[in-house]
């Protein structure tokens, strides 16, 4: 049935297997895609949205690189929003609301008009591995298909498991079958295994609401787009969210379901995200609070289902279905589907090379939850970056990593592999020191370049990033060479109550002031003459304006950037023996040892290791 050997199998359809596909086949690798459900590819498991607070700045990179995750947010938008605009451009975070059927369709016509990639329905149930090296994977039928590589992108499927109040059943998701046999192999090959639990909220019927005692949430007035390509167009129309409150008495009536809750009745062991927390343990956890935010939420176009965002719960459906119709707006609300949790297998990420290939079984590559990660956007990068790995190990190319200074991809990926996590990880701008730099309006330039070189970034991205950067660069030189007249920029800075200037001064050094905006500076003919003869779009103004306003503080994480590298480019050999290093504490050594960091760099992320151990390290390999 299957005579050829694959160069990439990619186990499991969800964003991280559809990211790694795409990658590996793109690159010319022979892949397969091998699911339990060919109608489930790219499936948005709990809410319908991309993007989001460092979230959105991981989709530009997938993008920049040259993956799709951008591509079909694009296409399958209803609504954008660039949030946090009221701070710096290193928080601005884009974010869409999306069409969940069309976004998987999209993804899914994407893929099979990808070259190079084979698809086959069935459950993957163990994998082929001799001599330490993978060699294929068995199917839950008994096919045996062979492959040099192979990427697990289970998601929540390992081992699922769903509660609903007192009940609970096997699954990956609600309405389809958990995935057996992978972990039991898994840990007899010597891997450490964990559970951790995620959740989802009611979906509802948006027909039952009454939007009109809710506050209506629009998208931006002039909304962007995710894709750095031409390709995808800015949306016209927009669909609304809404919001409203919880209230003490739907507390109350929650709390009476709290005997009957997984959560408090010991059912549910396992670690749930922190930041994304059920409606139960917030009432438990913040008791102080008398209300909290919904955010209902249209799951497309056309249907009339509502994803209840901040409601996610594991409590009875009769206590979830109670407690909702005391909402605001809620109050003859029905149900579609209640809201439930699910645990699930995952593998300490420390067992991880940067590259997401697996130290102990060589070709075998982790991306996405399996990794004990949340969320889409994380899921994605991950299965981009295993995906290109696996391909480059095929043609014995080198291996392609991501510094914490160039990516948020990068920041994720050491974070998971040098700290590891005991909780479901979750991406923030707070986790980068570079945040500066890696904002989402400058992702092409930092990785188009290297998408290009790998092959999944096409010439006329590049050719388009290019011309963006020398429009950029040109205009900020403009403002730094041309002096402007007080007669012509006093009556502007006045406006703005900005102190005015008695003699010619650049228009950068005025420009650079926190008050004065791109609109402002257009006021001045030469700057607006400018504009409309080099054909400046929105992106390139927008480019200009914070390379002029923020230069001081890029300058500035770039030399630390810079300092950082050294450490970076010292090296450690491999399977080296921290205990030799007697003088080093002892947590250092075992944690050093269980890690085997790449550099010195690397060796000081990580937890238990401090300042001392380093110069220890540093000193002995110094000889």
């Amino acid at each position: 049935m299957f005579n050829d050997v694959y160069d990439v199998i990619v186990v499991g359809a969800g964003h991280a297997g559809s990211e790694a596909a795409a990658a590996a086949a793109n690159m010319g690798s022979k892949t397969l895609l091998i699911t339990m459900n060919l109608q489930n590819i790219a499936q948005m498991s709990c809410n319908p949205a991309m993007g989001g607070i460092a979230k959105g700045q991981i989709v530009r990179e997938i993008d920049a690189l040259g993956g799709y995750s951008g591509i079909v947010s694009d296409t399958s938008a209803i609504q954008f929003k660039m949030l946090n605009k009221s701070k710096g451009p290193a928080m601005w975070s884009p974010r869409v609301q999306s069409d969940r059927m069309r976004f998987a369709e999209d993804w899914r016509l994407l893929l099979e008009n990808t070259k190079n990639l084979d698809f086959y329905q069935e459950m993957v149930s163990g994998l082929i591995v001799n001599n330490g090296k993978v060699e294929g994977v068995k199917t839950s039928l008994g096919i045996e298909v062979k492959a040099k590589t192979v990427v697990l992108t289970n998601g929540t499927f390992l081992n699922g498991l769903i509660h609903i109040g007192e009940k609970n059943f096997g699954g990956g998701r609600a309405g389809e079958r958990a995935a057996t046999g992978i972990t039991e192999q898994l840990v007899d090959l010597g891997f450490d295994s964990g559970r951790m639990k995620t959740g989802t909220p009611p979906r509802v019927d948006g027909r039952s609401l009454d939007y009109s005692k809710m506050t209506e949430q629009p998208g931006d007035e002039n909304p962007d787009k995710f894709s750095y390509l031409d390709t995808t167009q800015a949306l016209k129309n927009q669909r609304s969210c809404h919001m409203t409150y919880t209230s003490e008495e739907v507390h109350d009536l929650l709390r009476e379901g709290f005997d009957r809750s997984p959560m408090f009745n010991g059912r549910i062991k396992s670690v749930g995200p922190r930041y994304c927390p059920s409606i139960e343990d917030k009432i438990n956890r913040f008791a102080d609070k008398n209300r909290h935010q919904l955010f209902v939420e249209p799951e497309g176009w056309n249907t009339c289902e509502v994803y209840v965002n901040g409601f996610s719960t594991s409590l009875p459906e009769d206590v979830q279905f109670k407690a909702l119709r005391s909402v605001v707006g809620f109050e003859n609300v029905k149900f579609f589907r209640p809201g439930y949790a699910i645990e699930y297998d995952y593998f300490p990420p420390t067992q991880l090379k940067h590259t997401l290939e697996t130290k102990l079984v060589d070709g075998l590559f982790f991306a996405g939850q399996i990794n004990g990660t949340t969320g889409y956007e994380e899921a994605a990068s991950q299965g981009l970056m295993a995906g290109i790995n696996a391909s480059l190990r095929v043609q014995e190319k080198e291996a392609f990593t991501l510094r914490r200074d160039e990516a948020y991809i990068g920041v994720l990926i050491d974070d998971l592999i040098t700290k590891g996590t005991e909780e479901p990880y979750r991406m923030f701008t707070s986790r980068a020191e570079y945040r500066t730099l890696l904002r989402q309006d400058n992702a092409d330039f930092r990785l188009t370049p290297k998408g290009f070189d790998l092959g999944l970034a096409s010439e006329n991205r590049l050719k388009r990033m290019e011309e963006k950067q020398s429009k950029s660069d040109n205009f900020i030189q403009f403002f730094k060479d041309t002096s402007v007249d007080p007669k012509e920029i006093n009556p502007i800075l006045e406006e703005k109550n900005s102190a005015q200037v008695k003699q010619k001064d650049k228009m950068f050094k005025l420009f650079a002031r926190p008050n004065i905006t791109i609109d402002d500076m257009r006021k001045v003919a030469s700057v607006n003459n400018y504009v409309v003869d080099n054909n400046l779009d929105s992106e390139v103004l927008e480019q200009t304006e914070i390379q002029v306003k923020y230069a001081g503080y890029i300058e500035k994480e770039k030399s630390n950037a810079d300092k950082l590298q050294r450490l970076e480019n010292v090296k450690i050999p491999k399977d080296f023996d921290y205990s030799k290093l007697q003088s080093m504490s002892l947590e250092a050594r075992g944690k050093l040892n269980e890690i085997q960091p790449v550099t010195v760099s690397q060796a000081s992320r990580i937890s238990g290791v401090s300042p001392a151990d380093i110069s220890v390290l540093l000193v002995y390999l110094g000889r």
